[in-house]
């Protein structure tokens, strides 16, 4: 169900990091996003770059709050959750396949 925020958030984690690491921004990056039910917005965002970029962690947060809208509902129309996509999770997993939208790195504006 992509209403939920552990599946539709874990996916936009995915998503901005792998932003962040195809635009050469940092080498390893984690993306946290946490949400509290019956708020829309997330109540925090934290990146970490373990060292791997010029940039600071506030660096790249700035860059992701300016690249990315990550409310649940538009994460669930950014990357077309309501797509009957999820039988394909059952087998491998959510992440590392080509074919997901949250695999597929967004351009970055910096």
């Amino acid at each position: 169900d992509p209403s939920k925020v552990d599946r539709s958030g874990a996916y936009a984690a995915r998503w901005v990091a792998k932003s962040l690491v195809k635009a050469r921004l940092c080498r390893r990056c984690l993306v946290q996003v946490s949400y509290s039910i019956g708020i829309s917005a997330p109540l925090s965002i934290a990146v970490f770059a373990y060292g791997t970029s010029s940039k600071t962690n506030k660096e790249l947060l700035d860059i992701v709050n300016n690249n990315f809208d990550l409310h649940p509902g538009i994460i669930i129309r950014d990357l077309n959750l309501k797509t009957p996509i999820y039988r394909k999770t059952a087998c491998y997993g959510h992440f590392g396949r080509s074919e997901f939208p949250w695999e597929q790195a967004k351009q970055l504006k910096l």
